[in-house]
């Protein structure tokens, strides 16, 4: 695990920046602590800093080149199967002079051109150089589990693995209107925009060639998604397949010559995954978090259960809602784009705590969105299949309607999601999942801006052209994986992590797993009574009862007292005060206005989730633009 920059000049204008590639170095020096390294060749210049996993000696350091000096490759990932690939290489003659996946993928490169990348299991973001031709082969992994974000103008193109890479070079640090209107629809920016203008995000699956100052674009990976082409297997058959891709997923990602734990939160998908890696490692570290003053959210006496199972060597960090609180401006501080999802404060103390005792962590992410598993999905079922439950919430829409709502009790809560149920079910299967992405209406985004969003509506229709009128939830499923996996739930934990130098492994986005989830019918993986269906039938002889019959809890971040108390301050005074809010001249004062009073009614709605949106954008802006 490492960070990658780099430039390649298409004028004389663009080599000035060449000798920003150590500024860009410096900025991601958290992602690889280990080492670093600088490379540059006419008009293209590469940099790299290393987080040591495979071959931590200095012979595997990066930028790497052949032995011919004509390639050069910076590369940031791991490559599980390598072993194998080093091996079809040495029986072809070739020789290494590493123990590197970095390496391996220099040498097939070299003989097999872009061909070769659907050879990888991993996940991973490289450039490779050849200096012969003077072109650059730029990749990202298939699911974009790695970032990798790209700056072109007329000069040149830059890469790096984060915005804070890019923002050394000196770039122009213009706000695209448009992500701001996604990002407080969603309190994220979607894939592959970005907050500035002229930075995108590379698509999962592409590369791209850079070559006498041309760019082409190719795709070598998509999820195969025909439903008409289900899998034919009976559910046992499924399960057991299931069982299998799943084991031999986890099994790949254990290979590291570091330390190597997992994290276990309680829930189905990472006590899974621990239940396998337990098979082969020995007392495997496991890491959990508790909430000393949410035991409604407090979920570690369910990972306790699964670490006591597998005699795990088991850590519990109990946070108070105080050091979540304190952790807020170290998180805020290390997030170079607005990036609201609030649970990044415990994912980051997280990392940290298990940064102590591992460098690289096992994760459960991917499962929910391939199988179904969050609250949406079975809000989804329920509306495709309106049973007598789902005609009386309908019913009662009017009551819903004025009835108090926020997250911050049970049932203001439990009114909240009945009146976005209500409202979801009137709309059809497209714009239904976009305002269930979403915490805000989108008049109620037209509202709170000074300009016209009209592009807003075509990026809309670009993140949604998956679904058809007669589609299943599988669509729904693969849209969760292109939109909310890849720039909510990967960003989060990649930018969280590498704020401590921890790798996180996902063996649930194998492509083996991935691409047979998307084989699967939707009812193996969702029905009226259970959420990842199969997952939990598939592996409930590993699990504990007491987890498999429990209700999925979520974690939320008590926003709303820190609001109201210790933050207060900050909000009204400072980040969206009249003041500060009038001289910005980005928002609608009185949109602003109305909002504030609304977030300190007995009613606030979702309007705890606004201003955290608002006000994270706001220490954002005074950090990077002022």
């Amino acid at each position: 695990m490492c960070g990658i920059t780099g430039i390649v000049a298409f004028n004389e204008i663009g080599k000035k920046f060449i000798a920003k590639v150590p500024d860009s170095i410096a900025s991601i020096k958290k992602r690889g602590p280990d080492n670093e390294g600088l490379f540059s060749h006419n008009n293209v210049g590469l940099g790299h800093v290393r987080l040591s996993i495979i071959d931590v000696s200095d012979a595997a350091s990066q930028p790497f080149t052949d032995a011919s000096g004509r390639y050069t490759i910076v590369y940031n990932g791991e490559i599980y199967n390598f072993k194998e690939l080093k091996k079809s290489l040495t029986d072809k003659g070739i020789t290494f002079r590493s123990q590197s996946d970095t390496e391996v993928i220099l040498q097939l490169y070299i003989t097999e051109g872009s061909s070769f990348l659907n050879k990888l299991n991993g996940f991973f973001a490289f450039a490779i150089y050849d200096k012969q031709v003077e072109s650059l082969f730029i990749v990202r992994d298939r699911y974009g589990i790695k970032p990798l974000l790209i700056y072109q103008d007329e000069d040149k193109l830059i890469f790096s693995s984060e915005m804070k890479g890019l923002l050394a070079y000196g770039i122009e640090k213009t706000i695209d209107t448009t992500s701001l209107s996604q990002y407080l629809h969603l309190n994220y920016i979607p894939s592959p925009w970005s907050i500035f203008r002229g930075v995108t995000k590379q698509e999962p699956g592409t590369f791209r060639i850079i070559k006498h100052n041309k760019v082409v674009v190719e795709r070598y990976y998509q999820i195969l998604f025909e439903p008409q082409n289900y899998s034919g297997l009976s559910y046992e058959q499924a399960c057991n397949k299931l069982s299998g891709l799943l084991d031999d997923a986890v099994q790949r990602r254990l290979i590291a010559d570091v330390p190597l734990g997992a994290f276990l939160s309680g829930g189905i998908d990472s006590s899974v995954i621990v239940a396998l890696a337990s098979k082969y490692v020995k007392d495997l570290k496991t890491f959990s978090i508790g909430y000393k003053d949410e035991p409604l959210f407090d979920e570690t006496k369910y990972a306790e259960l699964v670490a006591k199972k597998y005699k795990t060597d088991h850590h519990v960090f109990l946070l108070s809602n105080n050091d979540l609180l304190e952790n807020l401006f170290a998180t805020l501080d290390y997030i170079d784009e607005p990036f609201a999802d609030s649970s990044a404060l415990a994912v980051n103390i997280l990392s940290k705590q298990t940064k102590q005792s591992v460098t690289v962590a096992l994760s459960g992410d991917g499962a929910d969105e391939l199988f179904a598993g969050y609250n949406k999905h079975a809000a989804e079922y329920k509306a495709r299949h309106l049973g007598a439950a789902g005609k009386l919430i309908n019913c009662g829409s009017p009551l819903w309607k004025v009835l108090p709502k926020s997250r911050n009790s049970s049932i203001s809560n439990k009114i909240r999601q009945f009146d976005r149920f209500a409202k979801g079910i009137k709309m059809n299967t497209s714009n239904r999942y976009w305002r269930w992405c979403g915490f805000t209406d989108e008049d109620e985004v037209d509202s709170l801006l000074k300009y016209n969003y009209e592009e807003f509506q075509n990026r809309k229709i670009e993140i949604l052209k998956k679904f058809t009128k007669k589609g299943d939830i599988n669509e729904v499923l693969l849209s969760d994986v292109n939109l909310v996996l890849q720039s909510d739930m990967l960003t989060k934990v990649d930018m969280m992590s590498m704020a401590h130098s921890l790798e996180i492994r996902v063996p649930f986005l194998d492509y083996t797993v991935v691409d047979f989830a998307f084989s699967l019918k939707p009812d193996f993986k969702i029905d009226n009574h259970f959420r990842k269906k199969i997952l939990r039938d598939s592996f409930a002889n590993l699990l504990p009862t007491e987890l498999l019959n429990r209700p999925k809890h979520g974690f939320e971040v008590p926003l709303q007292k820190w609001f109201r108390n210790e933050l207060f301050s900050m909000i009204a005074e400072d980040l969206l005060s009249d003041k500060f809010v009038e001289e910005q001249n980005i928002f609608n004062p009185t949109a602003i206005k109305e909002l504030k009073k609304q977030w300190l009614s007995n009613n606030p709605g979702e309007s705890i989730s606004r201003i955290w949106g608002l006000i994270v954008f706001q220490y954002w802006w005074k950090k990077i633009i002022i």
